[in-house]
């Protein structure tokens, strides 16, 4: 396991990333934020605030797809608790 150091500046909703591999930058709220990395790979990463639970997929290929699954699997277990509390 090697040691790795990472520093975040924020302006509003950019973000520049400094860390040993370079300098990176990205843009976005909670839950959802893409940008480019310090080596310059391009990245999304999809989360649902408070839950620990995050989806990042790099080499730009975005996360639209995984949020809609996602999204769709909470609704499906939101409509099974109310139909429990029913």
């Amino acid at each position: 396991m090697g040691f790795r150091y990472r520093k975040s500046l924020n302006f509003g909703p950019f973000r520049v990333n400094v860390g040993t591999g370079g300098v990176g930058f990205s843009v976005g709220g909670r839950g959802f934020r893409t940008g480019v990395s310090g080596s310059g790979r391009r990245y999304s990463t999809f989360s649902l605030p408070g839950t620990g639970i995050s989806y990042h997929q790099g080499h730009g290929k975005g996360c639209l797809l995984p949020l809609l699954l996602l999204l769709g699997g909470v609704a499906v277990a939101a409509l099974l608790v109310l139909d429990l509390l029913a």
